[in-house]
């Protein structure tokens, strides 16, 4: 039975794919949970037209974006933190934290997804952060002082 995904199914299917799955899968787990449904001419027009609509949204966001690049560079943000006396965070600092502090200071939103960040920051002091959107790339600094 073909389905399109409402949700992201690990393992099976991402949100709004069409796939070929089991009919008692599908009857059983995925419709009952609202994972899935049934993939007709009608709700596959709509798929289409959603996944149209993300795309536009996500040209537009990053054309934004790029504006917002130009005004990060070199911009310095400061986040409080609870730190021992050696100098390392009890919790680490994630991109959460960190957009929510530029965005304070700044009022520049930026999606989580293009902050470049591997790890959280769990130390007291300066880090050079990078924000890339598709081939351009602006870094920040983020001061991360103990309380």
């Amino acid at each position: 039975m073909k389905v399109i995904f409402l949700q992201d199914v690990p393992r099976v299917g991402k949100k709004y794919d069409v796939k070929e799955v089991n009919d008692g899968y599908a009857t059983n787990f995925l419709f009952p949970r609202k994972l899935a449904e049934r993939a007709t001419p009608e709700a596959t027009n709509k798929i289409n037209q959603k996944k149209q609509e993300i795309s536009i949204r996500k040209e537009i966001k990053d054309e934004l974006l790029d504006k917002y690049l130009e005004d990060i560079k070199g911009k310095v943000v400061e986040i409080k933190a609870k730190a021992d006396e050696k100098g390392h965070l009890f919790s680490g600092i994630h991109k959460k934290e960190i957009i929510e502090a530029l965005t304070k200071k700044y009022r520049a939103e930026i999606d989580e997804d293009y902050l470049v960040l591997e790890k959280p920051l769990k130390e007291v002091g300066e880090f050079d952060v990078e924000v890339k959107v598709k081939s351009k790339s602006a870094t920040l600094k983020v001061v991360v002082v103990g309380e």
